[in-house]
């Protein structure tokens, strides 16, 4: 006997309601979100097969009753999201699945004319496409103010229906779906035309505010497809150990039997024992050194000795040499400029009166003026440029 479709509808929400309260890693969280996806496909194959909706309808010709499997392919969209996946390409698939439950919501709801224009408007506008800052956080706004009143609706309806929450807590859209369930009222309630209006009208309400729900998760779940497509590839698994060291062994003993000059398996592991044999024949790999230990032990010492010369002084030292050679040209600059030449010097010494190095000085003066008169009088100027006389 076929489960009657608001127990199978039941079920499955209550399934997916435990579901999100629980850690999507844990085991009994799967099951049920296994559980309720299972019951959905059910659900939804044979609403299906029973012609619920048809496209020749409108919106007033589908019962109170039936409005609420308008809301089967939300729900799945919903409880995949709770899906445990590992691989990037798992996560791919589940957000394309995702992506086709939600665009089927939406196209149901467009064609029986559920949510008005302006709504339409308001969600259809992507938030993350409008560069603006300002515009965008006003759009956020609208959008989410929208929401809250279409939920204070919705439980201003359920209180009219007598369906008061026992707790503060804020219900969920799987608790307000499974509040709206045919299950939920009694066939006085069914028979009454007061109460039919009622119910039709929060599930209407509902299917608005699942409307919003769903452009603002397809508009997540666009995102991280996109960010899954451009990711990298995901890296091989890594090679065990064990698996490691057998292949390294393997390629170990691969190279030792294709080596010309492999030692003997006479010699053992490590290829010790007599360079030749009886006729001569090298047995294995072998260095001439010099007989000299000073030689050796400088060609030892350059083994692991740097390709270039090293440094022999320090650049201090370096400059003290080149100072001493005279290649270095001191003085120069404002100091040298403000300094004496080596005349006025000279006079400067030379009027240290009454002292023996003054008087020196000064005789030295005398003579260098004299000289300097006398070389004045035997070459006047002039005298030397005999090239350009007129």
């Amino acid at each position: 006997m076929s489960v009657p479709l608001p127990a199978l509808f039941s079920r499955s929400l209550s399934n997916a309601s435990k579901a999100l309260n629980l850690p999507t890693i844990d085991d009994s969280t799967q099951e049920l979100v296994r559980s309720s996806l299972t019951d959905l496909a059910t659900l939804s194959s044979r609403i299906a097969g029973l012609s619920l909706f048809s496209p020749n309808e409108t919106l007033d010709d589908i019962s109170t009753t039936d409005l609420i499997y308008l809301l089967v392919p939300y729900v799945q969209s919903v409880v995949r999201g709770r899906v445990r996946t590992t691989e990037r390409e798992e996560r791919i698939e589940v957000l394309k699945q995702t992506q086709k439950d939600l665009r089927s919501f939406l196209s149901s709801l467009g064609n029986y004319d559920v949510v008005p224009e302006e709504e339409r408007a308001l969600y259809q506008r992507n938030a993350s496409t409008v560069t603006d800052p300002v515009k965008r956080r006003e759009l956020k706004i609208k959008q989410y103010q929208k929401g809250k009143d279409l939920r204070v609706r919705i439980e201003a309806v359920r209180k009219r229906r007598g369906q008061v929450l026992l707790s503060d807590a804020t219900p969920t859209d799987l608790d307000l779906i499974a509040s709206l369930l045919p299950s939920a009222t009694n066939d006085e309630d069914e028979l009454d035309s007061d109460m039919d209006e009622i119910l039709r009208e929060a599930t209407l309400l509902l299917l608005r505010l699942s409307y919003a729900q769903s452009h603002a998760q397809l508009e997540s779940t666009e995102q991280e497809l996109e960010l899954l497509s451009k990711a990298p590839p995901t890296p091989p698994p890594r090679t065990p150990p064990e698996a490691e060291d057998r292949r390294r062994n393997a390629r170990e003993r691969d190279d030792d039997m294709w080596r010309l000059d492999a030692p003997p398996p006479s010699l053992g592991p490590d290829g010790k024992g007599p360079l030749l044999d009886p006729s001569g024949k090298p047995l294995r790999p072998f260095t001439i050194l010099p007989s000299n230990a000073a030689d050796r032990a400088r060609l030892q010492a350059g083994v692991f000795g740097p390709g270039y010369r090293l440094p022999t002084m320090s650049i201090d030292e370096y400059l003290q040499i080149e100072r001493e050679r005279g290649n270095i040209i001191t003085g120069g600059g404002p100091a040298s400029e403000a300094a004496p030449t080596s005349s006025e010097q000279l006079a400067l010494e030379a009027e240290m009166d009454g002292t023996l190095e003054g008087e020196r000085k000064a005789e030295e003066k005398r003579q260098k003026d004299e000289n300097w008169a006398r070389f004045t009088d035997e070459n006047p100027r002039g005298a030397g440029n005999t090239m350009n006389r007129g």
